[in-house]
């Protein structure tokens, strides 16, 4: 088994990708090992000290670490990964993911425009990020303002502020002038 890593604009985050599928649909996220019961993977992960998240997307994982360096993390995750998929163990149990795009935070008024949000997120959005090891899910949309929840690599980025004002903001107010900004929850 042969998995390929890859930055993140992240320095904290590596997204490793296993040349298999992970979830498939839909994504999990898990920012501390309690969160990750149901996933064996991610229990794998959180057993090598110095983890600090994990995020499961279609067909990569992401690694968020605490301030050891990559150099002593990165072999001990591949082996872990390596070692799950020799396994034979689901990558969660259970269930699917929860990266569904549904529901949200808003006025029932605002259907129509809430609809055109979602779908340019679903669409132009999220692939945009997952390319990145991250995640973006609709949360809300009050009185002209998008609430986002960043995940994976997104989840701290420091780049995260410039991706939500400068590209997703823009390309929202673009579609739907009734956004005014669009916050991080």
């Amino acid at each position: 088994m042969f998995i390929q890593t890859e930055p993140t604009p992240n320095p904290a985050t590596l997204k490793f990708i296993p040349g298999k599928p992970v979830l498939g649909d839909g994504t999990a996220d898990y920012r501390q090992p309690g969160e990750a019961a149901l996933s064996p993977l991610a229990k794998r992960i959180f057993a090598i000290d110095g983890i600090r998240g994990v995020f499961l997307g279609s067909d990569f994982i992401s690694v968020t670490k605490g301030d050891d360096e990559w150099a002593h993390l990165k072999p001990a995750i591949l082996g872990a990964i390596m070692e799950h998929y020799q396994s034979g163990a689901p990558v969660v149990d259970g269930m699917a993911g929860d990266g569904d795009a549904a529901g949200g935070d808003y006025d029932a008024k605002d259907e129509e425009t809430v609809k055109t949000i979602k779908e340019l997120i679903e669409t132009r959005v999220r692939p945009a990020v997952a390319n990145d090891g991250g995640d973006i899910v609709f949360h809300g949309f009050r009185d002209g303002i998008v609430s986002l929840h960043m995940r994976g690599a997104c989840a701290g980025c420091p780049s995260s502020t410039a991706t939500l004002r400068g590209g997703i903001e823009r390309l929202l107010q673009h579609f739907c002038p009734e956004v005014i900004e669009v916050r991080p929850v």
